[in-house]
């Protein structure tokens, strides 16, 4: 029995998607719940499922064009009593020559084993064009990922010298030009900061804080459980801390819906931060941090950063935030003005870590770890004299982070 895999609904109102990667070949034998193909959504790279066990007869959509929801996907042979079948019936599928030992009006396949190539759209487009298996590829990037510069350096290794002569070149007359599409992240992103300011009106407000205390408590909590090989992140006391100055301001911890008519106060914290990933800039967000210890919080920021650079974030992590960190610092940086991430209400960015010096208590000039947060808040919801004392708050638990015990539930 043949039966067409219909693309479900992924959710978040999502009707397309890009086709990244066939796990699965025409003529594999898959199992029940195997991984078939990579798709990118506008919000995250999703691995679709066989719901069947049996033998894979067709694709209806090749690598790179896109998929529509609600439409086949591909086509699975199911034998009657369930089990997968090695008899692939030929209707207008092409068999692959290497892999087929009989040809009749039916011919046997037998399933090819494929590595899962870790690669961008952007990377896979270039081996597409260049007609590059990426299988013989070996990447540099993390987890053997596939990185847009080992392309090219095997296309200019196999590109033939055309001035061999040494001949002088003559200039171009046109200024050669890369079309890259805007669709995926980039498309998501370039939409939503688009919607956000147009519908927004921000305004920002700056503050420096001195984080010499608070990285001193996480050496010390670190070195008290030097047994674990979960270390306590630096970022983990920033978003437990801004968890509990929320707990006090809760209005910070708001979205405006759709119609602009209405606020909605959430319980839970679920604070979003900025990852740069390879296919763009994401925001996954940590769930229920007013729940979680620092030890549960620093866990799941190392779980989502590395699905992030990985390009694995599931839909879950990235729907649902309340605020956001963006921490430029990372990358370099001190001062920025983010862009509020509607329908949230608020979002602050974090400069890099600075020894600058300071007067102490006694008048004396000394060393001391700064760092700049510069907060975007929407004005419908936020005024200054909220932000202002807000991170009065935030900033006197960073500075002073044993009074954090004094509120940790």
């Amino acid at each position: 029995m043949k039966e067409d895999f219909i693309l479900p609904d992924i959710g978040e109102g999502i009707v397309e998607c890009e086709l990244v990667e066939w796990l699965a070949q025409e003529g594999d034998t898959i199992e029940e719940d195997q991984a078939i193909a990579d798709v990118q959504t506008d919000k995250a790279l999703v691995q679709i499922p066989a719901k069947h066990a049996g033998v894979l007869v067709k694709h209806y959509v090749k690598e790179g064009e896109i998929a529509k929801v609600h439409a086949p996907l591909f086509q699975i042979e199911i034998s009657s009593d369930g089990a997968a079948t090695s008899e692939v019936i030929v209707e207008t599928i092409e068999a692959k020559p290497s892999k087929v030992t009989e040809v009749t009006q039916s011919i046997k396949v037998e399933p090819t084993s494929r590595r899962q190539v870790l690669a961008t759209p952007a990377v896979r487009r270039i081996a597409r064009e260049q007609k590059i298996d990426l299988n013989d590829v070996s990447g540099t990037g993390p987890n053997g990922r596939v990185l847009k510069e080992d392309m090219l350096n095997i296309v200019n290794d196999t590109v033939p010298s055309s001035n061999v002569s040494g001949a002088p070149l003559k200039a171009s007359s046109e200024n050669s030009m890369e079309v890259i599409p805007i669709k995926g992240i980039r498309a998501l992103m370039a939409k939503q900061m688009l919607h956000s300011v147009s519908t927004i009106p921000h305004f920002t407000f700056a503050e420096e804080v001195d984080i010499t205390a608070a990285n001193e408590f996480r050496k010390t909590l670190n070195k008290l459980n030097e047994e674990s090989e979960q270390k306590l992140t630096l970022m983990a006391i920033l978003v437990k801390s801004l968890s509990l100055a929320l707990s006090q301001y809760p209005i910070v911890n708001s979205q405006v819906n759709e119609a602009g008519d209405e606020i909605h106060q959430f319980a839970d914290h679920n604070i979003g931060m900025a990852v740069d990933s390879p296919m763009g800039l994401m925001v996954p967000n940590i769930k229920a941090v007013n729940r979680l210890s620092l030890a549960e919080i620093s866990q799941e920021i190392k779980r989502l950063t590395q699905a992030g650079r990985a390009g694995r974030l599931s839909p879950a992590d990235l729907k649902g935030g309340t605020v956001t960190i963006s921490n430029i610092g990372s990358i370099g940086g001190t001062i920025t003005t983010p862009i509020v991430n509607a329908p949230e209400v608020a979002i602050v960015g974090i400069g890099r870590i600075q020894s600058l010096p300071r007067f102490n208590s006694a008048g004396e000039v000394v060393a001391r770890e700064i760092i700049q947060t510069s907060w975007s808040g929407d004005h419908r919801v936020l005024d200054g004299g909220t932000i202002a004392r807000f991170s009065n708050c935030w900033k006197s638990y960073l500075e002073t982070p044993m009074s954090m015990m004094l509120t940790l539930k």
